[in-house]
């Protein structure tokens, strides 16, 4: 193999927005920032917000009446 073409591997560590570190083997960055990881992701946490889609058809209709009437 040829010398000095590979690249240099670090032990990269991935911080999050909440605080929480992740730490991976054998990547070439040595630290990186991200925003949402599993730990407070609402799909891993379970705290998902669930949209009313009946309140929002009702608004929706009342704007389409008071369009007709106009």
């Amino acid at each position: 193999m040829q010398t000095g073409i590979h690249p240099v591997v670090h032990a990269t560590t991935f911080t999050c927005g909440c605080g929480k570190k992740h730490i991976i083997q054998n990547s070439t960055i040595e630290d990186m920032h991200i925003e949402i990881c599993s730990d407070c992701h609402p799909f891993y946490t379970g705290k998902e917000k669930l949209i009313d889609t009946a309140g929002r058809v009702d608004k929706f209709r009342a704007k389409e009446a008071a369009a007709k009437e106009a």
